[in-house]
Order: C-alpha cells, then structure tokens, then sequence
C-alpha cells in the first residue's frame, strides 16, 4: 500500500475541512436569522473536528502534530480546493458553496467506508454521520431559496454559476490515481464526481434554479497541488495567530 498515495489523500480532506471550517466560523454572530447563525457555527465546529482526526491519521504516517500541520504551514503547503478558501460573499454564495461541497464530502466518505485503509474506513463511518445533518441543512435551503421569490432564485443562481467551476476544482485528479484505485484506498475523483454531479442534479431538478451544461464549465484546479488565490494566505495568519503567540494553546 503506498503511503505516499494516503497522505495526499488525507492532506487534501483535511485541509478542506479545515478551511472551510474557518470560513464557516465567520458566519458566527453574523447570519441572516438566529437559526442559521447556529447552524453555520455548528456545522464549523463539526469540520474543524474532522479536520483534527484526519491530521491524527496522518501523524500516525509519520507527519507532524496535528496542531503544527494546521499551523505552521503557508499557502503554498496546503492542499485544499481553491473553493473552500474564497471569501463567504453573501449569504447565497455561502449557501450554494456549503450544497455543493458537503454533497460532495458526504459521498467520498460513503465511498471511503469501503476502503482498504482499515483507519480512514472506520473514521468514513463516523464522519458520514455527522455529515448528514449538513446534507439535509444544504437540500432544505436550496430547495426552499430556489424555489421562493424572484431574488432568492435570481441571487442562487448568480451564486450556483460563480461556484461551478471552483466546486468542479474539488475533483482536481491526485498524482496517485491509480495507486489509490488500485490498491482499493479510494474509488478516485472520476467516480466521486459522477455521483456528486447525478445528486447536484437531482436537488436542483426540485427548484427554479438552472443549472448549466456541464461540458462547458471549466473547472478551476491548482488547489490541490498548492496553487491557490490570494484570499488563502491571509485567512491562514488569521487561524495561525493565536498558536505562533502561544504553541501550547489547544484547539
């Protein structure tokens, strides 16, 4: 089993959940009804968590400590999609980023309860469940928003084409494809995507929304491999300032 294939694997879903964790977090105080405020800071909490126990996976692989691998790195060593690292807009881009990318989380962790990793299958099983509740948040609001007034649909819609091509960016293929794929770790990014565009599809076919051809969309990839824009590096300072003052502080 190649190592080196698990750690990109783990280094890219871990550094999504974290950033877009944080993302999420600056939702807190700031959401359009109470109950939305909650739920964005909730749904944070629960990816910034993940994130910890996919960098517990990989110190066991021999990587540094959690907190120094969420820390201590710069932009340019992080593998997360250029998606999750965007700024929050208003709240239909946050809204139509957290439909597209969770549907997508949500379905790779299904798929990795299968895999050969005996560790990641038996921590897909945990996360998956958690993950539910943010599927089932992301349908409700998109399906209710997309089928509301004319400037909920219009401002989702504005949104749903500014995401597509960062969203598609999330299955930017690993360097270790077939490494994955042949020693049953992980379906591949091929696969996860099929299914995630049949789900997108499915959700929006129960709304006003439009979404389109798919041929002609070009995905915005680099992410993976360290190429990101120019919002990651400042949200990292931001995340990193409090452990460069005190390394001893625990997240």
């Amino acid at each position: 089993m190649n190592n080196e294939a698990i750690k990109e694997l783990l280094y890219k879903m871990a550094d999504d959940q974290l950033i877009l964790g944080h993302r999420n977090s600056e939702w807190t105080g700031m959401g359009p009804l109470l109950e939305e405020d909650i739920a964005f800071s909730s749904m944070a909490q629960d990816k910034i968590g993940q994130s910890h126990a996919l960098y517990q996976l990989l110190h066991q692989l021999g990587e540094q400590e959690p907190d120094t691998v969420a820390f201590m790195r710069n932009a340019g060593q992080f593998h997360n999609c250029i998606l999750v690292e965007l700024p929050n807009g208003e709240y239909d881009f946050s809204l139509i980023r957290h439909f597209l990318y969770d549907t997508a989380e949500a379905l790779r962790f299904e798929m990795l309860k299968q895999s050969s990793y005996k560790p990641l299958a038996e921590l897909a099983v945990k996360i998956r469940a958690e993950l539910r509740y943010h599927t089932l948040h992301a349908n409700t609001w998109v399906k209710q928003l997309g089928s509301a007034t004319e400037e909920s649909i219009g401002r989702l819609q504005h949104s749903l084409e500014k995401a597509l091509p960062y969203a598609l960016g999330m299955f930017e293929p690993s360097p270790y494809e077939a490494d994955l794929l042949s020693d049953r770790i992980f379906e591949g990014e091929n696969a996860l995507r099929e299914k995630w565009m049949m789900h997108v599809e499915k959700v929006l076919s129960q709304t006003q929304l439009t979404l389109p051809d798919w041929k002609l969309i070009e995905p915005v990839y680099g992410g993976r491999v360290g190429q990101h824009s120019n919002h990651l590096q400042p949200l990292l300072d931001e995340m990193s300032e409090v452990f460069r003052i005190d390394p001893t502080a625990e997240w």
